[in-house]
């Protein structure tokens, strides 16, 4: 049965998505980018904040679903510019610090609203 996952200790959805679906408990979360959803916007600064802001968007919806980032199997990163990849990985590194989840991290084009990284997240029970 898919269920949707819905909270406000994250971002809405700016677009026809859920913030995250879970089935047969695999929990699937939409990409998630630096907004903070207090303010509904941006967080200022450079990698490393927004890194942080994505990471703690993730976490507040794998709390709503029942996950935490243990349960965590696969990432995507997705960066506006691999310049960006070692500010990432050491922000990352404090939430993934034991037997991290496999991950593929890409350098794109654009990002929605601007932002400097995204993550989708895949964490099965």
């Amino acid at each position: 049965m898919k269920k949707i996952i819905q909270t406000n200790n994250a971002p809405a959805a700016i677009g026809p998505y859920s913030q995250a679906v879970e089935v047969n408990g695999t929990l699937y979360i939409s990409g998630q980018i630096p907004i903070n959803p207090a303010t509904g916007t941006m967080v200022e600064g450079g990698i490393t904040e927004q890194t942080k802001q994505v990471l703690e968007n993730i976490g507040a919806i794998l709390k709503a679903a029942g996950y935490s980032f243990s349960n965590v199997v696969k990432s995507t990163c997705l960066l506006s510019d691999m310049d960006h990849f070692k500010a990432m990985n050491e922000v990352y590194t404090t939430y993934y610090n034991e037997n991290p989840p496999a991950r593929a991290a890409f350098a794109v084009k654009g990002l929605p609203l601007g932002a400097l990284i995204e993550i989708e997240t895949i964490a099965v029970k």
